[in-house]
């Protein structure tokens, strides 16, 4: 049985509370107002690309002048066979890293999990090897001897 609905009546004042869910008020954050804001993960997201960006940047001296930008989607993300995850302008020596492709993608399997940083590191070495016209294991060799 359908309950029934109950109208409250608001009184019409200049100056009305505020009020956010059960009458409390707003929320204030979470940090308080004399401590920094936690990172988000669109923060942690941004700190990855630019670690690995800067690494390589320290490795090859043909990287000076190459933009590194981060987008939450492209306009047109699906090609049929496969999802951009990143965007490559050699004219403009721009490389565009889209976030959310990147991130949706990290599941494998049922309850398996691959490690973010590690995920975007990939994607980093991948579109600045697209941009070079070099194998993403070319530019850093040191780096990963020894796995």
């Amino acid at each position: 049985m359908p309950r029934p609905r109950r109208v409250a009546s608001i009184p019409a004042s200049p100056r009305r509370r505020v009020r956010g869910r059960h009458g409390r008020g707003l929320r204030s954050s979470v940090t308080g107002p004399y401590l920094p804001p936690l990172r988000t993960r669109y923060d942690e997201f941004d700190l990855a690309v630019a670690a690995a960006a800067n690494l390589l940047r320290d490795l090859i001296p043909e990287l000076d002048g190459v933009v590194f930008e981060v987008a939450q989607a492209p306009a047109e993300a699906v090609h049929g066979d496969h999802i951009d995850r990143w965007h490559v302008s050699h004219d403009e020596r721009r490389i565009v890293f889209y976030r959310l492709p990147i991130i949706r993608f990290l599941r494998k399997e049922e309850g398996e999990e691959i490690d973010e940083r590690f995920v975007v590191e990939s994607c980093v070495f991948r579109a600045v090897a697209d941009l070079l016209g070099r194998d993403p294991w070319d530019l850093a060799p040191g780096r990963y001897r020894g796995f």
